[in-house]
């Protein structure tokens, strides 16, 4: 998959999440060799996503690509950047799978709370 694919699904989104209500407090925020997709807001609560997008599901569901290593690296980034903020209230962590076929409107799947870190 070519980074301007993940690019345009990254924005798909981000426009699905402000529609929902979600404030977008930053995007692909870099700490060390780690990288965050999204982290956004709502209601007092970070949630931190990451975006998976896949020209079609013939391979697998984009939800599928994120595995426990994934799982892990998003967790340890998503540790650094509360260190480095001092969030200390509620967080989450969410997958938004998009599949858009060239020509077809895209499909987006969010899914809250897809996983729990193991602390």
């Amino acid at each position: 998959m070519g980074r301007q694919i993940g690019d345009a699904g990254e924005d798909l989104a981000a426009e699905f999440l402000q529609s929902e209500g979600y404030i977008i407090l930053t995007r692909n925020r870099r700490l060390g060799m780690l990288e965050l997709d999204i982290i956004a807001e709502k209601e007092g609560k970070v949630i931190f996503v990451e975006v998976k997008t896949r020209k079609s599901s013939r391979q697998g569901h984009p939800e599928e690509f994120v595995g426990t290593v994934k799982q892990q690296r998003m967790i340890r980034a998503a540790t650094a950047w509360l260190m480095e903020t001092g969030h200390e209230g509620e967080i989450r962590f969410d997958i938004i799978a998009i599949t858009q076929a060239p020509g077809q409107p895209a499909e987006i799947l969010h899914i809250p709370d897809a996983f729990f870190p193991q602390f």
